[in-house]
Formats: structure tokens, sequence, C-alpha cells
């Protein structure tokens, strides 16, 4: 019999011949997303009962999903983040995870970049009173010079921290593991603490993993210590927010504006915040660019293969 892979992104190989043709040189069977969208649970439980990997994107891989995979050994993230696997599960199990680290860092630098913008110079709202034969004048707040705080200096952060300096921005950041070097070659000042950033920034933004440690890291005590010309910008993991206070601090003018690009559930379950002009909303799309979306799928292709070329050794 031969053997499948699963791949749920609905980008995968849309660009590129290139990630499908790895796995089929290989001998795999490519299995792809049918659905043309996110699959649900049940879906995942039964596309995955015969495959010997799987290529996942945002798609639920919790234990439930798992258990219904007796043949899965490897299982490869068309991306960096890994919070809709159980990777419990899979280290118990011995099946393989794997992430696309560096495909698209600078397309999601690039993106977070244009939110600030967007937001700070209401881009979206001037765009629309203009198509409504509206040419008053929007007083907005600036970028040029201002503060930018970074909470998480991975890949995307250390990106965003290149671009800003060519605003001349002064760059805070806070992270639990600090790349001294870096920030001494780019002018980073490492803080104590998130609220440091929190009180100090005009522009705040996330690049964390989404674990117990960081949900709702920001929430409705947190938009309290922050500049009312404060901008936040999310472009890492949905759930970082807390989005109920999100609503309430832009409702409340508590800040300037928001940039957000991912949600708890998406399309996002707070409807309110889709009524609001001082947030400018992404449909998780920061890393889809060509060339990201030919990056993560041929990473993801080379990183599957090589798991289960491994597992075949044993």
């Amino acid at each position: 019999m031969k053997k499948k892979v699963l791949v749920t992104p609905r980008s995968f190989g849309k660009h590129s011949t290139t990630p499908i043709q790895l796995l089929e040189n290989a001998g795999y069977e490519v299995q792809l997303n049918r659905y043309n969208r996110i699959l649900t649970k049940a879906e995942m439980k039964e596309a995955i009962q015969d495959v010997d990997g799987v290529i996942i994107g945002v798609d639920p891989l919790d234990k439930e999903v798992l258990m219904e995979a007796k043949n899965l050994k490897a299982i490869a993230k068309y991306g960096v983040g890994t919070d809709n696997i159980d990777l419990d599960y899979a280290d118990k199990h011995q099946i393989s995870v794997s992430i696309t680290a560096g495909a698209n860092s600078n397309a999601v630098a690039d993106y977070t970049m244009s939110l600030m913008l967007s937001v700070a110079r209401r881009v979206a709202t001037i765009d629309y009173k203009c198509r409504q034969k509206d040419w008053s004048k929007i007083t907005t707040v600036d970028a040029y010079g201002k503060t930018l705080g970074l909470i998480g200096t991975g890949n995307i952060g250390k990106g965003v921290a290149k671009r800003a300096k060519g605003f001349d921005m002064k760059i805070l950041a806070y992270d639990l593991v600090r790349d001294e070097e870096f920030a001494k070659e780019h002018g980073i000042t490492y803080v104590e603490s998130v609220n440091d950033i929190l009180q100090e920034a005009d522009f705040i933004s996330l690049h964390l993993p989404l674990n117990n440690e960081t949900r709702h890291i920001i929430s409705y005590e947190e938009f309290q210590m922050m500049k009312p010309t404060a901008v936040i910008i999310n472009t890492a993991r949905g759930g970082l927010i807390n989005e109920d206070a999100l609503e309430n601090a832009l409702k409340n003018k508590l800040i300037w504006g928001a940039g957000i690009d991912v949600f708890e559930q998406e399309p996002p379950i707070n409807h309110g915040l889709l009524l609001l002009d001082n947030i400018v909303i992404g449909s998780h799309c920061a890393a889809s660019t060509i060339q990201a979306i030919d990056n993560m799928g041929i990473y993801a292709s080379q990183n599957l293969l090589k798991s289960l070329e491994l597992e075949g050794a044993y």
C-alpha cells in the first residue's frame, strides 16, 4: 500500500509545484485539503486515519484527533506556532514534530510594519471616507522617532526591529531569552518586565508563542498601563490578547488603535471589534506572500521527509 501524507494548508503548493513534487518523488501519495477552509475536528479525525505524515496549518491536531492516526509518524508545521498540536501526546507516541523556522519571517515582519503605519495614520478609515467623497482631513499620530516595544525577539521580532531602525525608532524589548549581541548591534534595550514596555512604548508588537503563560498576556489591566496614543500589533498568535479587553480599550479610547492579524477563533467571534474604526484587521495573512508560501511549503515537505526517513531508519 502506498504511503500517504495529509496536507491541510490551503496555500500549500499554490505558486510552486516543488513542495508536492518533493513528497511524490519520495513515493508518497499527497492528500490535499478538499474543503478549501480550516478543517473541523471531525474532518481531521477522518482525514488523518491512515496517513504516515501530516503537514498542518492551524487545523486542530489535539489528542482526540491524534488518537485516530494509527500510522502517523511525523508532523510538519506549516509555520512556527504549535499551539494547535498536542505536543505531549506526540512526544509520548514518538511522533516527531517540526516547524518551518525562518520561512516566513520577512513576510510577517513586513506586515507588522504595515499594520503599525496603517493604524497610526488611519489609512483604512481615510481610504473609506475618500470613497464616500469625504475629503475632510483626519489628524493622526506619527511613527518616525517614536518608541517601539517588542514583546518577543525571535526571528520575526528581530526583523521588525531592523525595519524600525529605518524610522529612527527607540527600541525596547522583553524576552525571557535575550540576544544581547543582536541588541547591541541594533540599538535595542532589553527591559526587565512587560510592564516597562506597556508604560513607555508608543508602538507595542507581540511576537510570542501561545501557551499557558502567554495566554491573555494583554488584558484589561495591561491596557490601562498604555499611553492613550499607543498602538498595539499582534501578528503572532490569537489568544495573546483578551479580545473583550481589546474591544473595551478601543471603544473607550484607552489606546489609539490596534492592528490584529490573529484571533482566538477565526473569523473572530467578538463582532464588536468588526464595528470599530480604530482597528485594522487581517485574516491571519501576515505570512501570505508568494515567496513565504513557497518557502513554507518547501521547508515543510523537506522537514517531513527528513523525519519520516529518520523514523524508517530504526
